[in-house]
């Protein structure tokens, strides 16, 4: 599969089918392989893009700390999307990937026809919150960078490959946990009211960690629909794809999207 230089960096992607174009982008620690699941039902009838985000997996991990950052991420995808000649899509993600994409259609609302946000939140309006959320998300980063992705692999979310994640940058890890994963604004909270496209969020009915937080996200997104997939977790597109998958191709049958 290729890779497209973006942003400065080359990022590694995958395109599955053909039709309208659906983006998702992963959780923390993750890779494109987390979408597995998914790709027969949706390469049926959209096309469906997934890619590694920098500092994982085979797109680039670049040293600098000033090289990663939420709307640099954003940028990458909005660079992607141009480089592949979409101009608006579906874009959806899980954990830290629907945190990106809820922040991605704040930067750039035209190029999104709807959201699909899986077990992730929006992040924190708390400062007292938000301060202890970041200090676990720099002793992560510390713990990559002195000890490695091996020191790491006990506590990895549960959608991430133990296998594939020995192979990451863990100083790619540590940056994205330091500069994108811990919450430097509450841009993303604070705007939920302002997002005018159709939306989709999906929560494992065991992932109590984000329970609430989706619960707050589709009642504060105007017309949001929110789906519990039964018998499942933080990881609800792995562990039961079927309900999983259901959801989502039942969505986007409603949206009229034109063909891609």
């Amino acid at each position: 599969m290729p890779k497209v230089k973006v942003n400065g960096i080359n990022l590694y992607y995958e395109v599955h089918g053909q039709g309208f174009p659906v983006f998702f982008l992963h959780g923390f620690a993750g890779t494109a392989n987390v979408w597995r699941p998914q790709i027969p039902a949706l390469a049926k009838g959209y096309r469906f893009v997934i890619y590694d985000a920098r500092g994982h997996g085979q797109s680039d991990s670049p040293p600098s700390l000033d090289q990663y950052a939420a709307d640099i991420v954003v940028e990458d995808l909005r660079q992607l999307l141009k480089s592949l000649k979409i101009d608006k899509a579906v874009v959806g993600g899980l954990s830290m990937g629907g945190y990106e994409s809820l922040r991605f259609y704040l930067r750039h609302p035209e190029m999104v026809a709807a959201l699909i946000l899986m077990d992730t939140g929006p992040g924190y309006r708390n400062p007292a919150r938000r301060d202890e959320w970041n200090r676990q998300q720099a002793e992560r980063a510390k713990l990559l960078e002195t000890q490695g992705t091996a020191a790491y692999a006990p506590m990895a979310p549960s959608y991430v490959n133990k296998e594939m994640l020995l192979k990451q940058s863990p100083i790619g890890l540590a940056n994205m946990a330091r500069k994108v994963v811990a919450q430097h604004d509450p841009l993303v909270i604070e705007s939920l009211g302002n997002i005018k496209v159709p939306t989709l969020v999906l929560v494992g009915e065991k992932d109590t960690p984000f329970r609430q937080a989706t619960e707050y996200m589709a009642s504060t997104i105007s017309g949001a629909q929110r789906k519990v997939i039964p018998n499942a977790g933080h990881a609800a597109n792995i562990d039961n794809p079927e309900e999983f998958n259901k959801a989502i191709l039942d969505f986007l049958g409603k949206l009229n999207l034109p063909k891609g």
